[in-house]
């Protein structure tokens, strides 16, 4: 699996990652405020992309990142459907710890809540409990209107490792 800063060029390819999740997310691919989230993290460098190795070098997945010391977020992680469980995801966490974390704090997202149908189906929860991180609070409905929950974990700064 290859990790690298997302550029310009990527965009199809986080509409691409959209829209195999929109069932549990919601609309994006064709919303202009999705659009212009993912080219400003691309422009701010704070998007990442996990790609097959070359020949195919086809997109799996796509991470965008944001800091607010001492909290580090994770705005947005999809990993294509048949990718899920190929180590893209921990990959692109990984990444973005190395890439990212800059100090000690935490590091959040938020995720489908414990009733959620994708809780289960996309293993999001188990995936990110699986990298340390614990439930927290509960968080608003997303926009198609199922259960969020933020997930946190301490990270200790530069150099910071997952399990």
């Amino acid at each position: 699996m290859i990790v690298r800063l997302a550029g310009e060029h990527d965009l199809p390819s986080f509409l691409g990652l959209a829209a195999q999740v929109e069932h549990w997310f919601g609309p994006m691919v064709n919303e202009p405020g999705f659009h212009s989230a993912v080219e400003d993290h691309i422009h701010r460098s704070m998007a990442l992309i996990a790609a097959e190795p070359e020949p195919s070098g086809q997109v799996v997945g796509g991470l965008l990142f944001g800091v607010r010391a001492p909290v580090h977020h994770v705005h947005w992680l999809v990993v294509s459907e048949r990718a899920r469980g190929s180590g893209a995801g921990r990959a692109l966490m990984t990444e973005a710890v190395r890439r990212f974390v800059r100090g000690p704090g935490t590091l959040e997202l938020v995720t489908f809540g414990a009733d959620h149908p994708g809780a289960v189906t996309s293993g999001a929860r188990v995936f990110y409990e699986r990298l340390g991180f614990t439930p927290a609070e509960a968080a608003a409905p997303g926009p198609e209107g199922g259960s969020r929950q933020v997930y946190r974990r301490a990270v200790s700064g530069p150099g910071a490792t997952l399990p």
